[in-house]
């Protein structure tokens, strides 16, 4: 279904107002030596055969959720197979365990904190690229209201970049920078987030999934807990955090040495990471704190988070759903009886 209830500005190809400062905001802060002379990424000519299209367009969780439906056509079982190797090469296997998440805003010995059992699940190694993002964007995803929530379709034309056209935030002409393909894509809402993921055929992690994918306390009697992906000192040659000094997003495949021992990367700095899970949060005398807009926690700080206490996998905090920050990105998972893949034996 097209999103034809309301109506967009016209297409028109124009440059943003003015320099840096103006339409572009944070964007020229993240890649100012890049704002003026923007390289735009090049069209993808799409297959005409539906389900090679999907596969092309990394819709692999939706092609593995229908796959019965395909095997039957010209193809069809070759596709199902690749798709099923490729999401095995792209996710890694987050075992059970169970996280402490923090309640209030004051740490100290006696915060309250709620208890909560992970199953296994799965999870995308890398964070979602500008690359990936952009074969969304051209399958005119922000039109295909089924994967966004009925109560906010009125605001899906807000939803534009510099030049007015349905993408994230910081891009032009609903086109990233070619030069930042493989940097996580930023400047997207939740609900941007959520779509995504649901259009591959995937989800959000819940805040707790990504806690233990980032703590690693998985039920054994080692009972082995992280204060970072890779031990419990903060490393600042393993993330891109503010002491990094880069000053900007990375690849997504950079910072291997500070990977989770399932090889997830980047959980700690480059971009803070939506998650699934309403923030919510009390004060020191129990009350909740409310807002004035609904809000989703992120985790795991970015490349200019100066405090390295933020950047812990038990560290939390939240943003306004709506929100389409220069340093926030996110991730997918799975099921894990959506993997067919780990039980075809």
């Amino acid at each position: 279904m097209g999103l034809k209830l309301f109506t967009r500005k016209a297409k028109t190809r124009k440059s943003p107002r003015g320099a840096a400062g103006s339409a572009a905001g944070p964007a020229a802060s993240l890649h100012g030596r890049l704002y003026h002379d923007y390289q735009s990424a090049p069209r993808e000519e799409w297959n005409d055969e539906p389900l090679a299209r999907m596969y092309q367009q990394g819709r692999l969780g939706t092609i593995l959720r229908d796959e019965t439906k395909w095997r039957d056509q010209p193809s069809g079982a070759d596709i199902v197979e690749k798709a099923a190797n490729a999401l095995e090469q792209r996710m890694a296997f987050v075992p059970a365990g169970n996280v402490a998440i923090a309640q209030s805003l004051t740490d100290h010995a006696n915060a309250l904190e709620e208890e909560i059992d992970v199953a296994p699940f799965l999870v995308d190694v890398h964070a979602v690229t500008n690359e990936r993002f952009q074969r969304f964007v051209d399958a005119e995803g922000y039109d295909e209201l089924e994967f966004w929530p009925e109560d906010i379709w009125p605001h899906l034309i807000e939803f534009k970049d510099l030049t007015g056209e349905p993408a994230p935030r910081f891009w032009r002409e609903g086109r990233h920078d070619h030069r930042l393909g493989d940097h996580p894509v930023v400047g997207v809402s939740w609900f941007e987030a959520q779509a995504y993921a649901l259009w591959i055929g995937q989800r959000l992690l819940t805040d707790a999934e990504w806690q233990m994918t980032a703590s690693w306390h998985i039920k054994s009697s080692a009972d082995i807990f992280r204060r970072f992906p890779w031990g419990d000192a903060m490393d600042n040659t393993r993330c891109n955090i503010w002491s990094a000094r880069h000053g900007h997003t990375v690849p997504v495949a950079e910072y291997d040495n500070g990977a989770a021992p399932n090889r997830v990367m980047q959980l700690i700095g480059n971009v803070w990471e939506w998650t699934e899970t309403e923030y919510t949060v009390i004060d020191e005398a129990g009350r909740p704190i409310v807002g004035e807009m609904p809000m989703h926690a992120v985790r795991g700080g970015a490349f200019d988070t100066y405090f390295e206490a933020q950047t812990t996998s038990q560290f939390r905090t939240g943003q306004i759903a709506f929100a389409r920050a220069h340093n926030t990105g996110f991730r997918c998972a799975m099921d894990i009886d959506a993997a067919t893949w780990m039980s075809s034996d």
